[in-house]
């Protein structure tokens, strides 16, 4: 069977524009994206007769992860991502380049820039924290 994998050329970051409910405005310039992940915690359940004297587990609640972007900075005082920032919290879609999105609530956590010098092109990374359920929709 041929592999179905794919490169990333074509996929973009997304933040919701406040306005209509599906409308996101892709963060210009993004080099890399990391999308959240998921983890969630085994507890312990074993009680004295737990059978074959084998500890028993059950599952925690769900916690989403980080998204990570890299980009390439360009000094705006009309700053997408400082916006964002600020704004504490906000709605964030990842578009794979087969047109698959990703939604997700968030809080924006780190907000860095990388170091300027003459001879390479500036950087900046930023780091979302997922709060809430991962969504994932088919292409539109």
């Amino acid at each position: 069977m041929p592999t179905e994998a794919a490169i990333g050329y074509g996929a973009k970051f997304g933040i919701h524009d406040g306005a209509d409910p599906g409308d996101y405005d892709d963060v210009a310039e993004v080099t890399a994206i990391t999308p959240p992940g998921m983890t969630r915690e085994a507890i312990e359940a074993t009680h004295l007769n737990s059978p074959d004297k084998i500890k028993e587990f059950i599952a925690g609640l769900a916690e989403g992860g980080d998204a990570q972007l890299t980009l390439n900075w360009v000094p705006s005082e009309t700053d997408a991502v400082v916006a964002a920032f600020e704004a504490e919290s906000g709605e964030y879609q990842i578009t794979a380049p087969n047109g698959i999105r990703m939604q997700f609530d968030g809080i924006f956590t780190a907000y860095e820039f990388g170091e300027v010098t003459p001879d390479d092109r500036m950087t900046a990374s930023a780091t979302i924290k997922q709060t809430g359920k991962l969504t994932l929709l088919a292409a539109e």
